[in-house]
């Protein structure tokens, strides 16, 4: 069944205890930082390159297409749906197994283990666009050459230049979870598996070792080069260009260009206005595959107490002017 939101806030869990560090800053963590950049930022880059250049004398075909749009499917699935909505903002309920399933296809997608993805989102809300955001645009200067480093920063600087939101002050409930808890240790496991997986398809499908090359590239590495910067271009683009029909104390916006290839995370002004509900997309017209999942999923009781926003608590935090 669907509940209407009672606190539009972070759920409790995401208090930070004035006891604990709120981030960690060390050499240590910025070499894991450099090394998850050069593994699954830069090859993907590299890889998509390849694919590119290999088109020449290895043309695609539905396979290869099918691969892209399936693994992307899932993939943002786990992150949208499963890291984003359900982990961090607690948007719905689920079981443990579905719990395992969202942390394995998050995990593929190689933005981050679950616990520190959480961990860097809720100190997002808690700073958006303030200084202590990780990622915000807009802290870097007025005018054109502002937004360009802000767009620069959001998109790609702060992977390897943010201070690293304490676990135990962001996600205490995911430390917690002894099961999660194993599985996020698991992350690098995940991301190969989401590599092997479209190899092996293609292997199969084309009867040969070229068409699981093939699968690994184009399921592989060029779907993890997509989906990361579908995902990052929230950060960058969603906090500088659309609209902002909600005041929500930050510059989040609602931009409907790159609505669909994000499952619908871009409707980020909605989405800081509510940060608790599973529809990011409000309105009829404002796609948003991850709010048909959630649904698709609570017809079939694998989810419930789906949150919503009601139309009074929409129209309270509509910008008037």
């Amino acid at each position: 069944m669907s509940i209407e939101l009672a606190n539009t806030q972070n759920p409790e869990p995401a208090v930070v205890s004035a006891k604990k560090s709120r981030t960690i800053a060390n050499d240590y963590i910025k070499s894991l930082q450099i090394n998850h950049f050069i593994w699954y930022n830069v090859l993907p880059f590299v890889g998509f390159l390849v694919a590119i250049a290999s088109l020449w004398w290895l043309p695609i075909g539905s396979i290869e297409v099918g691969l892209v749009i399936a693994m992307w499917a899932l993939t943002m699935t786990g992150v949208s749906v499963g890291f984003h909505r359900h982990f961090t903002h607690q948007s719905f309920k689920t079981s443990p197994a579905m719990r395992v399933l969202f942390v394995i296809l998050g995990s593929m997608a190689a933005q981050g283990a679950l616990i520190s993805w959480v961990a860097v989102h809720r100190r997002h809300h808690e700073y958006s666009d303030e200084p202590g955001d990780p990622h915000s645009p807009n802290l870097h200067g007025e005018g054109f050459w502002g937004t360009i480093q802000g767009l620069w920063h959001s998109h790609v600087g702060w992977l390897i230049n943010h201070e690293y939101p304490n676990p135990a002050a962001y996600a205490p409930e995911l430390l917690r979870d002894k099961t999660l808890s194993k599985i996020n240790r698991q992350y690098v496991t995940w991301i190969v598996l989401g590599l092997v997986i479209p190899a092996v398809i293609g292997g199969l499908l084309h009867g040969s070792l070229i068409g699981a090359l093939q699968g690994f590239l184009w399921g592989g590495l060029v779907r993890l080069f997509l989906v990361d910067n579908i995902i990052l271009s929230v950060n960058s683009l969603s906090h500088v260009y659309g609209t902002h029909p909600f005041e929500t104390g930050d510059r989040s916006r609602n931009n409907p260009w790159i609505a669909i290839p994000t499952f619908g995370e871009s409707w980020q002004n909605n989405h800081h206005a509510f940060a608790t509900s599973a529809c990011i997309g409000l309105k009829w017209w404002q796609i948003d595959f991850g709010a048909w999942v959630v649904r698709i999923l609570e017809k079939l009781g694998l989810v419930w107490d789906v949150n919503v926003p009601s139309a009074n608590m929409m129209s309270a935090k509509r910008v008037t002017s």
